[in-house]
């Protein structure tokens, strides 16, 4: 008898498509966490896969830090015209004007950790109990410490010490009243698969993933974009480079690297060579050692 044998990406798509039938499956309110980045836009190309030729089941959600890239926020709506989806949209600066969160000052001032308080505000208003995300474990140390089903308590905590057993595929959803879970599809993907699949695939992606001349600064060995929020020193200067985004969060933390890489081929050719991680240019983790597990203890995505 012949034997079929899957290639690597469609034995991690099985296993993605999988996971998404499983949250589909076990929770009642589940959404998809939608920042416009590559690896959420992965997710809700898996997610049309895993449900056609339904449409797909989830709302996608975004916390909006009011410091995105504009790219970013065209392309989320956009998307999300062309699927027919539903958008829930939590907003930081309502969090800021109501006082539930302060605002960082200074040089280095983020958004990032304020998206905490935004999710789970957002989280308890729409009554989800599972939101999906991008996050892989290849990313960050914190990250790897995820499973597939990911618990949360009812303060939206993450314990990573106290995690539930996921043999042989089988996942426990179960939770009390106040609780929910994050969900992981492509914790086993790496950042070359999510490129040799959207290569593949042929999925759209921001602008923003591929070389172009932009306004940057030099910063925290990272050239940061210029924009209405950043604040220059007197030794800073903005100066226009070729560069293109490895990863995307808030125009404020977000580091790009010089390249000539303006295609999708490109993108993996150069993505074979590099030694540091994808997230090595977001300011936001290099506060601490521990930066990204500590807000994820807290609550982040």
């Amino acid at each position: 008898m012949s034997k079929y044998y899957l290639n690597y990406l469609d034995e991690l798509e099985s296993e993605a498509i999988f996971i998404l039938r499983e949250v589909w499956a076990q929770f009642q309110n589940p959404v998809i966490m939608f920042s416009g980045g590559k690896d959420s836009i992965l997710i809700t190309h898996l997610a049309k896969k895993a449900f056609y030729p339904s449409k797909i089941p989830f709302a996608l959600m975004h916390v909006d830090t009011g410091h995105n890239f504009p790219e970013t926020i065209q392309f989320r709506d956009d998307l999300v015209a062309a699927l027919d989806a539903r958008l829930i949209v939590g907003l930081v600066q309502e969090s800021i004007d109501q006082g539930r969160v302060a605002e960082e000052k200074g040089k280095n001032a983020t958004r990032n950790a304020l998206q905490i308080t935004t999710l789970l505000d957002a989280i308890e208003e729409n009554k989800i109990d599972c939101a999906i995300g991008g996050g892989r474990r290849d990313e960050e140390k914190a990250r790897a410490k995820e499973r597939f089903f990911s618990h949360r308590d009812d303060f939206g905590q993450w314990d990573p010490k106290n995690q539930r057993p996921e043999l042989w595929n089988i996942f426990n959803g179960k939770y009390q009243e106040g609780e929910h879970f994050r969900a992981f599809p492509i914790s086993n993907w790496t950042e070359m698969d999510v490129w040799n699949y959207i290569k593949r695939e042929n999925i759209a992606i921001p602008s923003l993933y591929l070389a172009h001349q932009r306004e940057v600064v030099w910063r925290s060995n990272s050239w940061i974009p210029n924009s209405e929020f950043l604040v220059l020193d007197k030794d800073e200067e903005i100066v226009s480079k070729k560069i293109r985004f490895r990863t995307l969060g808030d125009i404020t933390i977000t580091g790009g690297i010089e390249s000539d890489a303006d295609t999708l081929e490109k993108i993996v050719q150069e993505v074979s060579s590099m030694r540091q991680t994808e997230r090595g240019n977001r300011t936001d983790d290099k506060r601490s050692e521990t930066a990204m597990e500590d807000r994820k203890k807290q609550g982040y995505f």
